[in-house]
């Protein structure tokens, strides 16, 4: 069995005498495990950082093993955002969470071009945090926990929402939240497509999103707790 593709390298970790194991999200075939003979060496590690966009070929006797990994560098981003401790907080987080989150094996190519599109933009330009938001909202969709921001819960109106539901992941207007205000979560702009005024509105946005990967997310794939990169990703950005 053999196949080549462009990919993101999601993790590494040691396998055996200087081998490694390595996540790779590509287009067309997902999440993929493989092994990358002398991956810990010292010629391959500076290419096998997260985030690095790798050309890959995957082989393997029968389709169902792991099958090793034959990596060629494509662009490295790990320099654009070395100097950017939040930037390099967002990589981890992207890469922390797919791996995380996506069954393997399974292709999702439009959210694989929004993966890219985000790594791209990290240490690159100052719309990266607000390009995070949105691809944790689109995490959530890809794994069937969409949020609905087109009518108000609480009566159907689409005017002024201004938070969410945390039961049902739908949108709330001001006048229909009435005094349960407080039991719900924040709906600013950025979470449905308008650019934010600042930081503080990406970190209600996050704060949103962050409940659904917690509560609906989260339990649907075992009792493994959400990658601690993400909790160090709004820990830098609160600091900006």
């Amino acid at each position: 069995m053999e196949w080549q593709d462009d990919g993101a390298l999601l993790s590494i970790r040691r396998h055996a005498e200087g081998n490694a194991i390595a996540e790779i999200f590509t287009p067309s075939r997902g999440r993929h495990v493989g092994v990358v003979r002398g991956g810990g060496s010292r010629r391959l590690a500076p290419i096998l950082q997260p985030g690095a966009q790798l050309s890959v070929t995957w082989r393997a006797r029968l389709e169902d093993h792991m099958g090793n990994f034959t990596v060629e560098p494509v662009k490295s981003r790990s320099a654009a955002v070395m100097s950017d401790r939040a930037a390099l907080a967002g990589l981890s987080a992207v890469t922390a969470l797919a791996a995380f989150a996506l069954p393997e094996r399974a292709a999702y190519p439009r959210f694989y071009a929004q993966t890219i599109t985000v790594l791209d933009l990290l240490g690159t330009s100052p719309s990266w945090p607000y390009a995070y938001l949105r691809w944790e909202l689109a995490l959530l969709e890809e794994m069937g926990f969409g949020l609905d921001f087109s009518t108000c819960a609480a009566g159907g109106n689409a005017n002024d929402l201004s938070y969410v539901s945390p039961r049902t992941g739908r949108a709330v207007s001001r006048m229909g939240a009435g005094e349960w205000a407080d039991r719900l979560l924040p709906l600013p702009p950025a979470l449905m497509g308008e650019p934010p005024r600042d930081t503080s509105e990406i970190l209600e946005g996050l704060r949103t999103t962050g409940h659904f990967l917690e509560t609906r997310l989260r339990p649907s794939l075992g009792e493994r707790p959400l990658p601690p990169a993400r909790a160090r990703l709004i820990a830098a950005l609160s600091r900006l």
